[in-house]
């Protein structure tokens, strides 16, 4: 062989060898907050212009037990206001079951029709309008609404339901099994007029795995 032919064979070697090193390499992409079922329903929310308020169904003068959930969604440094992130959740009705309509598509009919969405503005404030959720009808946990949150940047990912201050099923071994995945979910119930008012804060990438911040 002559020298431009071992020359040739000495690059065809070494680009191949790159090449497997790159494929060794190379990492999976890793999942923010770990498997999560149901959570690219934050997603159907279709044509609707979200914004920091939303009302979700059922909530009108006459409801009982009506809910206003607010508060501020923070950067992973606890302080700063996180904007354009949006939040999802849902929740059953006062008899503890996801209602439906018939014509549910997607997850809608897992979820029922009492779901909501919104976006964070540059104050990374969120208030939901909605009525208190029931307990299973198998009295197996206490009443909860489950929420799902999605950063720019980030794929969606489930935070720790929210979780009523008083419920009698919510025990000393429920509460140390809360991971507190975006801070604390427990919650009590203030009344202004007729209307609760539930105050939670979230800070975004608490306790949740692979999490890498901005």
């Amino acid at each position: 062989m002559g020298k431009s032919g071992i020359i040739l064979l000495a690059l065809v070697l070494s680009t191949s060898c790159q090449a497997q090193d790159n494929r060794e390499t190379q990492q999976p992409a890793r999942q923010v907050g770990g498997p999560c079922e149901g959570c690219e329903a934050l997603h159907e929310y279709g044509d609707k212009q979200l914004t920091p308020t939303d009302t979700l169904p059922g909530f009108h003068p006459e409801a009982q037990d009506k809910l206003k959930i607010t508060g501020i969604v923070y950067l992973p440094d606890g302080k700063t206001p996180a904007q354009d992130v949006v939040l999802y959740i849902y929740h059953t009705d006062e008899t503890g079951i996801y209602p439906t309509r018939g014509d549910e598509k997607g997850w809608a009919r897992r979820h029922g029709y009492l779901r909501g969405w919104i976006k964070t503005g540059a104050d990374g404030r969120y208030t939901f309008y909605t009525t208190k959720p029931g307990t299973y009808p198998s009295r197996s946990e206490p009443a909860h609404i489950h929420i799902t949150v999605k950063e720019p940047d980030k794929n969606e990912y489930y935070l720790d339901d929210f979780l009523f201050e008083g419920d009698p099923l919510l025990t000393p071994k429920v509460r140390q099994e809360r991971p507190e995945r975006g801070g604390s979910c427990i919650v009590a119930m203030q009344r202004q007029g007729n209307t609760f008012v539930l105050n939670r804060n979230i800070t975004l990438g608490l306790h949740i795995p692979d999490y890498t911040p901005r």
